[in-house]
């Protein structure tokens, strides 16, 4: 295999963790953001799905590549949520 072909696979790799990335870490903001909307509305809210795409992000981290991201509690959301109101 020469050179080249095996920089062009490795960045390709790299390019498609980062872009996977990119696009759970928006998944991940649109439910934390619904979560927010629906607890400052005092409706029912949870954080699994934040949890379910936030540990997809973590598994990718394990790469090197991008960041990991916390899990959210109820409680973290609550005290989010008053201190914007």
């Amino acid at each position: 295999m020469s050179v080249h072909k095996a920089i062009s696979e490795h960045v390709g790799k790299q390019n498609k963790i980062i872009t996977s990335f990119a696009a759970l870490d928006q998944e991940r903001e649109y439910y934390i953001e619904q979560a927010l909307d629906n607890c400052k509305k005092g409706l029912p809210f949870s954080a699994d799905k934040i949890n379910e795409v936030t540990s997809r992000i973590n598994e990718l981290s394990k790469q090197g590549i991008v960041p990991a991201r916390k899990l959210v509690t109820m409680d973290m959301i609550k005290e989010y949520a008053s201190r914007i109101k």
